[in-house]
């Protein structure tokens, strides 16, 4: 998925409110920019930090600019956009990119599932069960090498996790898909110190049958796709 819009460079002055992040761009000009993230953003929102913005004209969107990139000035990139993987994923799927759900050849996005939910993707084919994919962006990471999640306490998290274990009661499958937006990561595993009602959640959803795949990105200023499988490192 190419970003409609060539990125510009900034210098990150502070976020704030979760949704806002004042930048200053390369010509001096101070702006505010639209920060599609509600997670803590641990170690992402440092000031000073190299970031890369979206500009747009859309005069229906208060804010001229939407941060889309951490720069980490070593080759790496972190994407900080949680609606990003979502569309660079269906396209992955709609070519049949990922391996392990190549042989499902509907996808549909956003179906009512649960309880006033919304499944990210329900996959369908014939003489198969339906399978139901949760996404869940990861972005922290505390140790070289190693991606986590979650980076705050979610409780829609597990809810999420708990409407997927109840698919798998109805007969269905359900996958939990972690996708590292993190260059620089090569497993993931769960912050369980961060939120244990989560870990929790999962250890319980896991072995009712919630199947879990992790997969990396590959980022960069142009654009954002889908990369190679990684170890989900946790004891399951």
């Amino acid at each position: 998925m190419r970003f409609p819009t060539p990125l510009v460079p900034a210098v990150l002055i502070r976020r704030y409110k979760r949704f806002l992040a004042d930048a200053r761009l390369e010509d001096g000009r101070e702006i505010t920019a639209h920060c599609a993230n509600p997670g803590s953003m641990m170690g992402l929102a440092d000031t000073g930090s190299r970031i890369w913005l979206e500009p747009n004209d859309d005069p229906k969107k208060k804010l001229k600019y939407g941060w889309r990139l951490v720069d980490h000035e070593n080759g790496h990139f972190t994407g900080v956009d949680t609606s990003v993987p979502n569309r660079a994923l269906k396209t992955a799927l709609l070519a049949q990119e990922i391996a392990e759900l190549a042989d499902y050849p509907k996808v549909r996005s956003e179906v009512k599932y649960g309880e006033n939910s919304r499944i990210d993707f329900l996959l369908t084919g014939p003489d198969k069960p339906d399978l139901y994919v949760e996404v869940k962006s990861v972005t922290l990471s505390r140790q070289a090498g190693l991606a986590e999640f979650p980076d705050s306490v979610t409780k829609r998290g597990a809810k999420h996790l708990n409407e997927l274990q109840d698919m798998v009661a109805q007969g269905h499958r359900a996958m939990m898909l972690y996708l590292v937006q993190r260059t620089d990561a090569s497993q993931v595993t769960l912050a369980a110190d961060i939120d244990p009602t989560y870990a929790a959640t999962f250890d319980a959803a896991h072995t009712a049958g919630v199947e879990v795949l992790a997969y990396g990105c590959n980022i960069s200023p142009d654009g954002i796709t889908i990369g190679a499988p990684l170890p989900f490192d946790y004891p399951i």
